[in-house]
């Protein structure tokens, strides 16, 4: 069953940096503001075990947006979203931007260039099929040992591997659900999937509230699942809560 959009779907706003054409200074200091924060904490990389389950996670969850946005149509590109900043175009571009070409090239240490920032994938035709094969190559580029055992260079610092593909998931699955949300479409994941993204938006959701990447926690009856919490903690409202 598709699910209603919340009561208020678009409050003050879930994610309100404008990551996208142009790239502003904001998510620079908050990138800075997350490297400091994760270098007073355990630098250890994990098990060989920890980081295959994170990396099936990042499939399970790249397999989730990229059905997203292959329901999104065109003409639901001018709607709105519950990033308050964003309409459904500009989620889209966000998404496939940060969660993919970004994604690749975290494994390498690399940065995405303006010939990626201010592309318009979501004016090309075929922009679901081009994602989903841009997210094939960022699963591979993340698969071997190497690159969980190293530390990640953020443009501002450096992040233990393993922390920054959490933060990739928490990315992946918050933005794929604000895209479900605002398209009408049905957003799952699993317990697991829910599971890791609600310990990365614990460790980091006064951060980026710090830089308005999120809003004040919403609160939620006691019966609420652990994806509902995840989502109400940074800022967004579970629909029919």
């Amino acid at each position: 069953m598709t699910p209603r959009l919340a009561a208020e779907p678009f409050r003050k706003t879930a994610c309100q940096l404008r990551f996208w054409k142009p790239e502003p200074p904001g998510i620079n200091r908050l990138v800075l503001g997350l490297t400091r924060l994760f270098k007073t904490r355990s630098g250890s990389t994990g098990s060989v075990a920890v980081m295959n389950k994170i990396h099936d996670q990042l499939t399970e969850a790249a397999g989730a947006a990229a059905r997203v946005v292959a329901g999104t149509r065109p003409e639901q590109f001018a709607d709105k979203t519950p990033c308050s900043q964003w309409d459904v175009k500009e989620l889209l571009n966000h998404l496939v931007l940060w969660t993919s070409y970004s994604f690749e090239r975290r494994a390498r240490s690399e940065q995405v260039g303006p010939e990626l920032t201010e592309r318009d994938f979501a004016s090309e035709p075929d922009y679901a099929a081009r994602y989903r094969e841009q997210l094939d190559r960022a699963l591979a580029a993340w698969e071997p040992d190497e690159v969980w055992a190293g530390q990640v260079d953020t443009g501002s610092g450096t992040m233990p591997a393993p922390q920054i593909a959490e933060m990739i998931l928490m990315e992946m699955v918050l933005h794929a659900w604000d895209l479900a949300t605002a398209t009408g479409q049905r957003y799952t994941c699993s317990d697991e999937v829910a599971a890791t993204v609600a310990k990365a938006v614990s460790d980091t959701a006064e951060m980026y509230r710090q830089y308005d990447g999120f809003a004040a926690e919403v609160a939620l009856d006691a019966d609420a699942s652990v994806f509902e919490r995840a989502l109400a903690v940074s800022g967004r409202r579970p629909a029919g809560r």
